[in-house]
């Protein structure tokens, strides 16, 4: 089970830095990274590309913080390559961009040759764009997946955002499929009633598997940086660990239920976890890659690019 936390706490103000992005560049012509969407990973991308001094610019639905306002649509009854005059203003004032970072999802191979097409004919630009898509890990969850599962393991090839890396990845475009987003507000102990609940949803919880928004965004200037290395690839990111839920919430549920002063729910949920073990002979926590089933193996994006997970390890530090 990959966790997905509801809220995307305080989001990034695009002018934290002029120097790397920010409103001097709502006059620029031209930018290093143009992020569609500034969510919850520009928490973390935006002050490591002002670090790097690489120029940037962004978009959010409203425009706020200096942003551009943009908001994708996409009406499959439409002829895929027309684009209304109005939808198309949007695409027109933003900059040229030497890597276009898409962060929301993408349903469809119509829908992303629209997205494409509709920036394509309001740029002039000699070279093809650099394009990133933000996936998820979960087009690999799938019934008979072999245990250990790597970028190359057979997927959903029917899921609809799958199906918008194929074709972006088939040309020369990157895929970045995360694992569950933790930082910030996006912490795992805020989960735990969600998967702990009963003893019997507690009992199908096995393997986990994460990223820090740190690493993130270390991996999509990796990938900026060195294109030839991630172009036509869709890439699985996970900090290297297989997490156990049950030892999550042995580690997790006391401190989280004291703190709410909680100490009856508390002793409930570690109670199962210990009948768990008794019940299926797990004589310690992490249980074995075994017992825990479907387990990701992201070493090559990490060698790939010269890098190792920074924050590879859950706690209540953001």
């Amino acid at each position: 089970m990959v966790g997905t936390p509801p809220s995307l706490g305080k989001q990034p103000s695009i002018d934290q830095n002029p120097q790397g992005g920010g409103p001097d560049n709502m006059t620029s012509k031209e930018v290093s990274m143009l992020i569609f969407g500034l969510g919850w990973t520009s928490n973390y991308l935006v002050p490591k590309l002002n670090k790097e001094k690489i120029s940037y610019a962004g978009t959010t639905t409203t425009g706020r913080d200096g942003s551009y306002k943009f908001k994708f649509s996409y009406d499959p009854a439409l002829d895929p390559s027309s684009s209304s005059s109005e939808d198309l203003e949007q695409y027109r004032v933003l900059p040229t961009a030497e890597t276009l970072l898409i962060t929301f999802p993408i349903k469809g191979k119509e829908a992303i040759k629209y997205f494409l097409d509709s920036y394509q004919k309001t740029h002039d630009k000699k070279n093809d764009y650099h394009v990133i898509l933000l996936g998820s890990t979960g087009i690999w969850s799938i019934e008979g997946q072999e245990q250990w599962v790597t970028r190359h393991s057979k997927y959903d090839t029917k899921d609809a955002r799958a199906e918008v890396e194929d074709w972006l990845t088939e040309r020369g475009g990157c895929a970045l499929n995360l694992s569950g987003l933790w930082g910030g507000e996006r912490n795992v102990k805020h989960w735990i009633d969600r998967v702990a609940s009963s003893k019997e949803q507690l009992k199908t919880k096995n393997s986990l598997h994460m990223i820090h928004g740190e690493d993130v965004a270390r991996a999509i200037i990796a990938v900026h940086g060195q294109w030839n290395d991630g172009k036509g690839s869709r890439w699985m990111l996970t900090d290297m660990v297989v997490y156990d839920w049950w030892e999550l919430i042995l580690g997790f549920g006391g401190e989280l239920d004291s703190q709410n002063q909680n100490d009856e729910r508390a002793r409930k949920q570690l109670k199962w976890v210990g009948e768990l073990m008794r019940e299926n002979d797990v004589r310690a926590l992490p249980r074995s890659m075994e017992q825990l089933g479907r387990c990701y193996d992201t070493r090559e994006f990490w060698k790939t690019f010269g890098l190792m997970p920074t924050r590879a390890r859950l706690s209540s530090v953001p």
